[in-house]
């Protein structure tokens, strides 16, 4: 299992992030090159399934996912169901007083191709940290920003 965990904090209060964060349609305005869409279920709800794309012109990965925990506004979990991401990821979301708060994404994986890709992995892993840090920085500018239906 490969581990990585990323924080952010967020200038808006706990509720609004968790309802920009959970606005899956939405996470291509703060992750570069990705789209999620729910495949079924309400997207709102143990069981829900989710996909996200990550690349460009077409060529990319294709990430399924179930969410396994969801407790508003706190936490969401996911079990990525994948043959290249598999694991589970999980999104926290700490309240710290009533405009402000700290967002924690955090992934638990099984890199694929044994130990290859965990070599590849440990290649990869500060490009993809920096990467994530970035989409988080800029999720915090949009849950500051962020309006139901926006």
């Amino acid at each position: 299992m490969s581990d990585l965990a990323v924080s952010v904090e967020v200038p808006a209060p706990a509720g609004t992030t968790w309802l920009a964060l959970t606005d899956w349609d939405r996470q291509c305005e703060w992750i570069k090159g990705t789209t999620v869409r729910v495949v079924s279920g309400n997207g709102r709800s143990v069981g829900s399934r989710l996909e996200a794309f990550t690349g460009v012109g077409g060529v990319g990965v294709t990430d399924t996912m179930e969410i396994t925990s969801w407790e508003p506004p706190v936490r969401c979990t996911v079990r990525h169901l994948g043959k290249i991401v598999r694991g589970t990821g999980t999104f926290h979301v700490h309240a710290k007083g009533p405009t402000r708060c700290v967002f924690v994404w955090a992934e638990d994986f099984t890199p694929p191709f044994g130990p290859v890709g965990r070599l590849g992995w440990l290649l990869v892993r500060p490009a993809f940290a920096g990467a994530l840090r970035h989409s988080m920085r800029t999720f915090a500018r949009f849950a500051e920003t962020y309006e139901v239906g926006g």
